[in-house]
């Protein structure tokens, strides 16, 4: 037996179809469905084995440079030459990293009159600035998965 569909049923039928893709659209935004992955850091031009290797991941512009509000963090020995660091189940997105050699264990960048960095410090896409930095002299894409390493060479 054969049923017939109206008109009237198959714009409705199509009606709710699209309301109901629309929906799960608005659930789950395309970023949500890519990869996370491993963003590979890779810092050269470390003086000496004091201290600590610090880096801190930012993702807004209002927190760059602010080590505590950094998206994700990470320290590790110092070893002279240079040091390999790996944030991991990085989401995504448009992101800046500021790296520094905390010489002293101190658990800051040291700074001359407020200003002036005295211990060695980096930032990706390695900007040339005059002042301070911004968020966007130093951001990048990352795409997820395995990155290809992000390379930041020292200043002292």
């Amino acid at each position: 037996m054969k049923t017939a569909i109206s008109n009237q049923s198959r714009k409705n039928l199509a009606m709710t179809m699209s309301t109901s893709l629309l929906s799960v659209a608005l659930l789950f935004p395309l970023n949500a469905l890519a990869e996370s992955g491993q963003l590979i850091v890779e810092i050269s031009g470390v003086r000496d084995d004091a201290g600590t290797i610090r880096a801190s991941l930012y993702n807004e512009p209002d927190s760059f440079r602010k080590e505590e509000h950094a998206f994700m963090r990470i320290a590790q020995p110092a070893k002279a030459g240079h040091a390999t660091l790996v944030f991991s189940d990085v989401p995504p997105g448009r992101y800046a990293i500021m790296a520094y050699h905390d010489g002293n264990d101190d658990n800051k960048l040291n700074l001359r009159f407020g200003m002036f960095p005295t211990e060695g410090y980096a930032l990706s896409t390695n900007p040339k600035v005059v002042g301070p930095p911004r968020f966007s002299d130093s951001a990048f894409d990352f795409t997820g998965g395995t990155s290809a390493p992000v390379p930041l060479t020292l200043s002292y």
